[in-house]
C-alpha cells in the first residue's frame, strides 16, 4: 500500500506534482519519475526506487511510505543528499523517519 508523507519533497524538475500524484495512486506508468521512500531494511534511512516498481503485486501488500519525488535517478540521489542534509543541519542526527512524519 502506497501512503505519501505530509510534506512530501520534490526535486526542481517535477513539473506536474498533482498528476504525477495521481498517476502513482491510480497505479498507472510514468516516465523516469523515482520516489524516495523510508527504507525498507532498518539498517538503512532511505530507499530510491522507479515509480513504475510500485505496479509490482508485492507492493499492494507492504507499506510503503513516499517522502521524495525526482525527475530520474541521479536528481533522486541529489534530493537524497539535500533531504539528509536538512535532517542533520535541523536535528543533529540522522532520525528520518521522525523528522519528516
Amino acid at each position: 500500500m502506497v501512503r505519501w508523507a505530509e510534506n512530501v519533497v520534490y526535486s526542481d524538475n517535477i513539473k506536474r506534482k498533482k498528476k504525477t500524484i495521481a498517476a502513482i495512486n491510480k497505479r498507472k506508468a510514468t516516465f523516469n519519475i523515482y520516489c524516495i521512500t523510508y527504507a525498507s531494511s532498518q539498517c538503512n534511512l532511505f530507499d530510491i526506487i522507479d515509480a513504475n516498481e510500485l505496479l509490482f503485486p508485492h507492493y499492494r501488500s507492504i507499506d510503503v511510505c513516499i517522502v521524495g519525488l525526482a525527475k530520474g535517478k541521479a536528481e533522486a540521489i541529489l534530493l537524497v543528499k539535500d533531504m539528509l542534509m536538512d535532517v542533520y543541519t535541523n536535528t543533529g542526527g540522522f532520525d528520518v523517519r521522525t523528522y519528516f512524519t
